[in-house]
């Protein structure tokens, strides 16, 4: 099954020319097809899966007909369709929902993480902990425990034999600057370990503090970039912010976003090197533990 997402971005663009063709505004769109205007933008934006027997009305409205139509009536199905994360509602969190949804239909997943642990990779210590530090922040929009089933099934559907290959780039300061007990830190250091050890589509590079990035600026945030093997699928790049995930699909902004990621692949250590990194950390955090300090 192809990216609901992912279709429902291109189904977007295909109903935003249909419009435009014939002159319409979105306000005359939605007089036409009598829906709201409000309704068209959001179908323009994939903001809200398509209704089919409404999107079939509207191809009959505008007398779309023939290969089109097929081709459209496709498009719009594979949009509406659901992934097993819409079980779980809003209860595992937006964010997470895009996530899960585009890891699963992915091709491959780099990432560049900058303050937090990849999700799909985290271990249930270190997840509660995270919640932990949510509550003290009070930005919980989750329900925890669903959030941490649906966390672990990501992590499930990540190791599956026709997964992704997955590779992130993980930068140090998250390990020393993380509030997370340090036995939570440990047990999620040795957890990504033992699967990128495991598991050879698993990729983990580790950034050092005083690493230099060649060749430009720095990133200014945590990012992650996705392919497909569905023809016609672009690759997508999403951009992390303090209160959204910015979606960016414009062949020059996610090309812009590789080159980013290059850069620093370059400067991180092999995944090797990055292993045994991640492991002298790990023993050091359990000392710490073990001394109670």
């Amino acid at each position: 099954m192809p990216s609901p997402y992912v279709r429902r971005r291109r189904l977007a663009d295909e109903i935003r020319k249909l419009r435009e063709s014939r002159g319409l505004t979105t306000a005359g769109l939605a007089k036409l097809v009598f829906h709201s205007r409000t309704k068209i933008t959001r179908l323009e934006n994939a903001q809200i899966r398509p209704n089919l027997n409404e999107f079939l009305d509207m191809l009959d409205i505008l007398e779309v007909t023939g290969s089109e139509y097929d081709r459209l009536v496709k498009l719009a199905r594979e949009a509406g369709q659901k992934g097993w994360w819409d079980r779980y509602g809003m209860s595992m969190g937006p964010r997470q929902k895009l996530a899960a949804d585009l890891e699963y239909h992915a091709n491959s997943v780099r990432s560049y993480d900058q303050t937090a642990m990849p999700g799909a990779l985290q271990c249930r210590p270190f997840i509660e902990a995270l919640v932990s530090l949510d509550e003290n922040q009070r930005t919980l929009d989750y329900q925890p425990e669903r959030m941490t089933e649906a966390r672990e099934h990501r992590q499930s559907e990540l190791l599956r034999p026709d997964g992704p290959s997955y590779e992130t780039i993980l930068d140090e300061c998250v390990i020393h600057r993380l509030a997370v007990p340090p036995k939570a830190m440990a047990a999620q250091l040795r957890h990504m370990i033992m699967t990128a050890s495991e598991e050879d589509r698993i990729t983990v590079r580790a950034l050092m503090h005083n690493a230099r990035i060649p060749g430009g600026f720095l990133p200014k945030s945590s990012f992650y970039l996705y392919t497909f093997a569905e023809p016609g699928d672009s690759p997508v790049s999403i951009v992390d912010t303090v209160t959204t995930d910015l979606v960016l699909t414009q062949r020059g902004e996610v090309a812009r976003y590789t080159g980013i990621y290059d850069r620093l692949r370059e400067a991180a250590l092999s995944n090797e090197d990055s292993i045994a990194f991640l492991d002298r950390v790990a023993n050091r955090l359990a000392d710490q533990t073990g001394s109670g300090t």
